[in-house]
């Protein structure tokens, strides 16, 4: 066999693996860029700032929980049930939040609550009477924060404390509201879970947080509304959306 031919042959070869190797290369290079593609991260010295401020709007589901006394079962003519149903209200306030450390964060969520809190009571013969209590409140919940690790641009966190609140008017309906006296300052137990999103500008963080009052807000009074209860409890849940 003529030795150019062969070499021409043995070049010829080589060429083609080298092209193949090259193709196959660059393939799994792109494969692996797109495999492990490049996610910004943003805000990325945001735990670096101490104190953060933000606001929210929340959608608080509230009642009370009634206890009954012993004229509940005793005294003539009374209700068979007495009882709060779940009422959607509307919150509305500021976030300061204060980095502690890497896990823990310590927030003041100062806000302006309205709520429409009613008490219904069930009588012999099928006839109903409702009390309703419309107020505006001013809570001041301190809560303890703990975050996840950050992933990217997400993380999780918990956050338990407590919450003051103040209320500031009282708006009663028609139908004997006025009958029925509450306290107008109130403690709670409040926890909750949340997940934080990095945006560009911005984080959002929407949370749900569960509240329980501690404070008895029932006020005797010798009326109708009065009988069979001796106590009355605040009990909500919550929906933040909160923009830092």
């Amino acid at each position: 066999m003529d030795t150019a031919y062969f070499r021409r042959c043995v070049n010829l070869h080589r060429s083609k693996v080298a092209v193949t190797a090259l193709v196959w290369v660059l393939f799994s290079g792109h494969s692996l860029a797109q495999e492990y593609k490049y996610i910004r991260k943003h805000l990325e010295r945001y735990d670096d700032k101490v104190i953060h401020y933000g606001f929210f709007f929340a959608a608080p589901v509230t009642r009370f929980s009634v206890r009954y006394s012993p004229a509940f079962v005793t005294a003539r003519d009374s209700a068979y049930r007495i009882y709060s149903p779940n009422k959607a209200s509307f919150r509305v306030g500021f976030v300061i939040n204060t980095f502690l450390n890497d896990r823990f964060d310590l927030r003041l969520t100062p806000a302006v609550s309205l709520y429409s809190r009613e008490v219904l009571y069930d009588y012999p013969g099928g006839t109903q009477r409702k009390e309703v209590r419309e107020s505006t409140w001013l809570d001041f919940p301190l809560l303890l924060k703990y975050k996840s690790e950050r992933r990217n641009n997400s993380r999780m966190y918990l956050l338990g404390g407590g919450s003051f609140a103040i209320e500031t008017n009282v708006r009663r309906g028609d139908q004997g509201t006025s009958r029925l006296s509450t306290g107008t300052m109130d403690v709670a137990v409040e926890y909750g879970v949340g997940f934080e999103q990095f945006f560009e500008f911005f984080k959002f963080a929407p949370e749900l947080r569960f509240s329980h009052g501690l404070v008895n807000l029932y006020r005797p009074g010798n009326n109708a509304a009065s009988v069979g209860i001796s106590k009355l409890t605040t009990h909500t849940v919550t929906l933040y959306l909160n923009f830092e």
